[in-house]
């Protein structure tokens, strides 16, 4: 029996299915109403992340394997608490109840984000792009956005359990893509291209297809059980924001955008976002954060699951045509977006 959390997200409904097409038995934990067209067979819970007593009585001695997807991803400043709740306070709830469970082996799902910014002295790649890999430490001293923040130290909860004797895997994706939700998440990435915008902001996007990182998934804790206590990036490429925005408008036969926001425009239009969110209580539509990624370009390394899992990585066309052929072009329904 396996278990998942997050089966309702874009990683974990993807990996509800590899796990059924692979004949095993899935409980999956949901909050509100479960899909329609999920999985079939699987066994839902309903329930929320930090009921520590719900989670205790879902790990019945049977479940062997645990994976740990769900998470909130955002940058609006109103979030910051719930993000320690979901993604610290959540995470740290999981490992506990796998600790109670000897022998059980948890999957977790982190992000990039938890890897913090490069090195100085880090190796530049492609157009400059200073390179980031799994012994890439986290600064103390400097400042991160929340997100940033709540995943690293969900990873230190899984740490934690590691040091206690859990076995433990990580997966650190980049921006997830996939057919999902048009409205959870970051799926405005592709809902922007789809609605012809004008304007687009510099900087590179380092993307993986969903597919990628179920494999990757399956791959990391259930084929090679005896990994243990290591992180791994999973992440296809970076390519340059208007690169991208071009190729997901052509494969969703859309008009990209064109004209650069200059960076001085950013930080005019993130400080407007900022007061119009307090005045009214509205998410902003841009943060400082979101503003500000990409200026210092950063390139995500994936030798090392590359190297423990022999799997490649599909290329951006192959991705970006996939949603939209799944998604029959229909402007209502369109591919999603996740940055974990």
């Amino acid at each position: 029996m396996i278990f998942v959390t997050g089966g309702t997200g874009l990683i974990g409904s993807f990996l509800l299915e590899a796990l059924r097409a692979r004949g095993l038995a899935v409980r999956a934990l949901h909050r509100g109403a479960v899909p329609t067209g999920s999985a079939a067979g699987v066994e839902w819970v309903a329930g929320d992340l930090l009921d520590t007593d719900l989670l205790r009585a879902a790990l019945t001695p049977e479940v062997t394997h645990v994976f740990h997807c769900a998470g909130l991803v955002s940058y609006a400043p109103q979030d910051e608490d719930l993000l320690l709740q979901v993604n610290v306070q959540g995470t740290a709830a999981v490992v506990d109840a796998c600790l109670e469970r000897p022998g059980i082996r948890l999957a977790h799902v982190s992000s990039i984000a938890a890897l913090g910014g490069p090195a100085p002295t880090s190796l530049a790649g492609p157009s400059g792009a200073h390179l980031v890999t799994e012994t890439s430490t986290w600064d103390l001293g400097a400042a991160h956005p929340a997100y940033a923040t709540s995943k690293y130290l969900g990873e230190l909860e899984v740490w934690r359990g590691v040091a206690e004797g859990l076995s433990a895997v990580i997966v650190n994706p980049s921006v997830v893509l996939g057919p999902g939700d048009w409205h959870r998440s970051s799926t405005r990435l592709l809902r922007y291209a789809h609605q012809q915008h004008r304007f687009y902001t510099r900087g590179l996007i380092n993307f993986v297809d969903v597919r990628d990182v179920v494999a990757q998934l399956l791959a990391l804790a259930l084929d090679q059980p005896t990994l243990s206590g290591e992180r791994y990036i999973v992440s296809a490429e970076a390519v340059p924001l208007p690169d991208f925005f071009r190729q997901a408008a052509a494969a969703m036969q859309r008009r990209p955008p064109t004209v650069a926001v200059p960076n001085w425009a950013a930080e005019i239009i993130w400080r407007l976002e900022h007061a119009r969110a307090v005045i009214t209580g509205a998410r902003p539509l841009i943060t400082k954060d979101t503003a500000r990624a990409g200026r210092h370009p950063v390139l995500y390394a994936h030798a090392k699951v590359q190297s423990a899992t022999g799997l490649g990585f599909r290329p951006l066309t192959e991705t970006l045509a996939w949603c939209a052929a799944k998604l029959g072009m229909n402007p209502t329904i369109s591919p999603a977006v996740i940055v974990s």
